[in-house]
């Protein structure tokens, strides 16, 4: 098979399936719509398959179109941190590390300026993300911080590097019913995303389910933990997104925590793995699990 006949054509590819119509890719490249059609159609003609499909006076990118298109937007993105790297300085290096927003807030940036002191050679900026997103989904995140529901794609490497352990909080403000055992009786925060958490945690820690007296849903796991701070109900959250409030007595946990069979794990692309930022990062990051995780499980003793 013949190799691609030329970089603008992979271009036009991409910016289809980032923009998602004809049009707006021509926009973003600076050309008109036809210039478009033309690079995808000798795209198509240097492969020998098709790589769009049309409906009508609409051009989407079919199966193989979706999987190229995939592939030359890590590409591209390598290249960019080639490029970046060259003309930064041969000794600096940048990188994109995703974090869930709790686990950034609450456990990454308390250790921030040991990190820049520690990996002084890398410019890291940190990106709060969904904890629904993965690599695959986020082009522009070089590596991803994940906890134990995150189920990585066979392309992606992902090394563990810190416990995980989860289970209810709330304020100490809130009293449950003396009447009922446990948990019932009291307002269940349910995080939209990432819903299982309760579920789970009744399997992996075999409690019997609950049969509370309301469920409040909240739009993530953030808003979720701080509602809990405020009274209004119990909550699930990961020990490392709540050490700080348990440690200081504005979170309790009466039920106590268990570990995840998954902890933390720090993910990058297979074609990263051993690039030396990555490499840095990765070491730094199961160095300072294995510190947090030592005084994580005294505090978690006291805490239960």
């Amino acid at each position: 098979m013949k190799f691609m006949s030329s970089l603008n054509s992979l271009r036009a590819l991409e910016a289809l399936a980032r923009c998602g119509g004809i049009r707006a890719a021509a926009q973003d490249l600076g050309v008109v719509p036809g210039a478009v059609r033309q690079q995808l159609t000798a795209l198509e003609e240097n492969f020998g398959v098709p790589l769009i499909q049309r409906d009508g006076g609409r051009v989407t990118l079919n199966a193989n179109g979706k999987r190229l298109a995939d592939a030359v937007a890590v590409a591209f993105g390598i290249m960019t941190r080639a490029a970046e790297e060259i003309t930064t300085g041969a000794h600096r290096y940048r990188l994109r590390l995703g974090v869930p927003m709790p686990m950034a807030s609450d456990w990454l940036m308390p250790r921030m300026a040991r990190m820049q002191r520690q990996l002084s050679a890398i410019d890291i900026d940190v990106v709060p993300v969904d904890v629904r997103r993965s690599l695959s989904d986020m082009m522009d995140i070089d590596a991803l911080i994940v906890g134990g529901e995150y189920q990585p794609l066979p392309d992606i490497d992902a090394t563990p590097f810190m416990d995980d352990a989860f289970g209810p909080v709330h304020s100490p403000s809130v009293v449950p019913d003396p009447h009922l055992s446990d948990l019932q009786g009291l307002t269940a925060l349910i995080a939209r995303d990432v819903s299982s958490l309760w579920d789970d945690w009744f399997h992996e820690s075999g409690h019997a389910p609950v049969r509370f007296s309301k469920r409040l849903e909240i739009a993530d796991l953030t808003l979720a933990i701080s509602a809990a701070r405020n009274g209004l109900g119990v909550t699930i959250a990961p020990f490392a997104s709540v050490a700080v409030d348990i440690a200081r007595g504005v979170l309790v946990a009466p039920e106590g925590f268990v570990n995840r069979p998954v902890g933390f794990r720090f993910c990058c692309r297979m074609a990263d793995r051993d690039e030396k930022p990555i490499v840095s990062l990765r070491q730094w990051l199961c160095e300072e699990g294995r510190v947090h995780s030592q005084s994580a499980e005294k505090l978690r003793e006291s805490a239960e």
